[in-house]
């Protein structure tokens, strides 16, 4: 595909949302849950060895709760952009909307991207044409006005990557729209470290230890989580999280309804 081409396509599948997402605000659904699951490994300079088996593992987990799962696996940067648009437009029917992403993240000027596995940026100025922009998709979230939105980024050091005319630094702080929890493998600029040994990250491993407690509010998963991979990697891997949430959430309920 010519670079004509590819725009027009990435412009076609990056169309407006608003008006598409109209309909469905005016009220809120009950408890429909939504996920999109994206694991990518297989990148030419640096490849990872866990995405795809975290991503597998999160997407199984998700279903066992739940909720309406999407998994992606090695996505292109079309695919991966097509599977981001598609999780807009189902998000304002449901009450929860989660992301998990395990792959390689970078920022530039202050904003974060999500690197498709055949991503080859040759200059800063490419990165926004050839990347996911997480930013865009947080503003599209945050416009809803119901329910609540979860994103967790698992990205191992884009650093790593090796492209001409471009070097990629981590992941720059983000702040959360108003019913929406940001949740990074690692600080901002930090490293995050794709697993040595066994099939998972050391961050997803521990998100899957917790993530189907009953009983234990978002905030306390996440807590312990960050305490589990801080103290495996001897604080070389901190976790953190930017919160907006104005309602109490658990991933398994310990009640009907209750949380803690």
């Amino acid at each position: 595909m010519n670079m004509i081409g590819r725009r027009t396509v990435l412009r076609a599948l990056a169309m407006p949302f608003a008006a598409s997402l109209l309909p469905a605000l005016a009220a809120a659904p009950a408890d429909k849950r939504i996920a999109l699951v994206i694991g990518n490994g297989a990148y030419k300079s640096a490849p990872l060895k866990n995405p795809v088996s975290d991503a597998r593992a999160v997407a199984a987990s998700l279903k066992g709760l739940d909720y309406d799962v999407t998994l992606r696996e090695n996505t292109s940067l079309i695919d991966l952009i097509e599977s981001l648009r598609s999780f807009s437009l189902r998000a304002a029917s449901a009450s929860v909307r989660l992301l998990f992403y395990a792959g390689h993240g970078i920022q530039a000027r202050g904003r974060n991207y999500l690197l498709p596995v055949d991503a080859e940026p040759q200059s800063e100025d490419e990165i926004s044409s050839k990347t996911a922009d997480v930013n865009e998709l947080l503003d599209r979230l945050g416009g809803i006005k119901h329910g609540l939105n979860i994103v967790v980024l698992d990205g191992p050091d884009g650093r790593r990557l090796k492209f001409r005319g471009v070097t990629p630094a981590g992941l720059a702080p983000l702040d959360a729209p108003v019913g929406t929890l940001i949740a990074f493998s690692t600080a901002p600029n930090g490293i995050a470290l794709d697993g040595a040994t066994g099939d998972h990250s050391i961050y997803a491993k521990h998100l899957l230890a917790n993530l189907a407690t009953p009983g234990l509010p978002v905030e306390q998963l996440f807590k312990r989580v960050r305490i589990g991979v801080a103290q495996e990697t001897q604080r070389v891997q901190v976790p953190w999280e930017s919160s907006s949430l104005t309602t109490e959430f658990c991933f398994k309920s310990r009640a009907q309804g209750v949380c803690g």
